[in-house]
């Protein structure tokens, strides 16, 4: 299904309709009481999350984003009144932004460090701060092998958020053309 090596593992789906038209069947698809508790939308973006009672920390959400069909796209692989949907897992937004920053600090602390260690030598004193180099990588190595954890863990709620957007496009494509009004819902 996935790359076993990717931070935030992609996929992308083409639709049949433009893009405003997708956004209309996807929103009125995903307010119908099968998928009203698992999905949201906003703007140009739909959410679908993991149920809170079947919750995990390490628990994903997948972020669907309708667009233009890319340019360049050979058209046999894209009909021309069409969209296309990047679909992305990712970390709930929350733990998305502890790791980011725990990032952040780990690679500021590395070139910090390095830059001290630098200043360091050149003075003719013990390069000690060097010692912070290899508790960087270490963190950010560890951190990316978490997420690996976390994503061998969290397989079966991926599994089931991308059966929720199969089903949603599902129920879009049975609309009837014409049926699905332009809401203001955001």
């Amino acid at each position: 299904m996935t790359n076993q090596l990717q931070m935030q593992p992609t996929f992308h789906v083409t639709l049949p309709w433009p893009r405003e038209e997708a956004k209309r069947r996807l929103r009125a698809a995903i307010s119908s009481d099968e998928l009203g508790s698992v999905a949201e939308s906003a703007g140009w973006v739909l959410d679908y999350k993991v149920q809170r009672h079947e919750r995990r920390f390490w628990s994903p959400h997948l972020s669907v984003q309708l667009d233009e069909p890319q340019a360049g796209v050979p058209p046999e692989s894209s009909a021309p009144h069409s969209s296309e949907a990047h679909c992305r897992f990712s970390p709930r937004p929350e733990i998305w932004t502890m790791v980011m920053a725990v990032y952040m600090v780990a690679a500021c602390c590395f070139f910090g460090a390095l830059v001290f260690g630098f200043v360091q030598w050149m003075m003719d004193n013990p390069p000690w701060a060097l010692v912070v180099l290899p508790c960087s990588i270490l963190t950010i190595v560890g951190l990316h092998f978490a997420s690996l954890v976390g994503q061998g863990w969290s397989r079966d709620q991926m599994e089931d958020l991308r059966k929720h957007w199969d089903r949603t496009v599902e129920i879009a494509r049975e609309l009837p053309n014409g049926s699905v009004k332009d809401d203001a819902k955001v």
